[in-house]
């Protein structure tokens, strides 16, 4: 196979991915496509089925051995993705595949702090189930209270705010 039609080949698992063709990507896997190529942004294929919200893609990939943790070149990662989309079974599945709760993208934002702002309050309470920090800052030193304050995210803020009188590890 010439570098062109290899070249080929590995964009199309990319555009597997964004249509969530999950049998079509199989097939390229079971070629040998590795599951951990990234494209010219950085993205790795699991970052784009889970942000895209391919539950079925992603999963074969991560069984593949795709890394959930790995950030594209802006920081963010999958777990992010799942939090900023609302992505509940998203979030899960990645959760369950070994993403760090407490990954952080290059902002220093966390899951918590992105699922703050929006107002994901389940998705708030699955990531402190799991272990999520209340208590950790952003590279600007904010919180996820803090972040759920200044998006106005109002039931977060709620949720979050009985946990910040209580301090780190008590």
């Amino acid at each position: 196979m010439d570098d062109d039609a290899i070249l080929a080949l590995l964009q199309s698992a990319f555009t597997h991915v964004r249509a969530g063709d999950t049998d079509a990507l199989r097939g390229l896997l079971d070629m040998g496509v590795p599951p951990t190529i990234r494209n010219e942004k950085g993205d790795t294929l699991v970052m784009l089925a889970s942000y895209h919200g391919f539950l079925d893609t992603t999963r074969l990939l991560l069984e593949r051995g795709a890394d959930p943790d790995v950030g594209n070149d802006q920081g963010q990662t999958p777990l992010q993705g799942a939090a900023f989309k609302g992505n509940r079974e998203m979030l899960d599945l990645l959760l369950q595949h070994g993403a760090h709760v407490e990954g952080r993208g290059a902002n220093g934002r966390t899951a918590l702090m992105l699922a703050a702002m929006f107002d994901r309050t389940d998705l708030l309470q699955a990531l402190l189930e799991r272990g999520a920090d209340p208590h950790a800052r952003d590279a600007s030193g904010a919180t996820a209270l803090d972040a759920a304050k200044a998006m106005g995210a109002a039931n977060a803020a709620r949720q979050l705010e009985a946990l910040s009188a209580t301090p780190p590890g008590a």
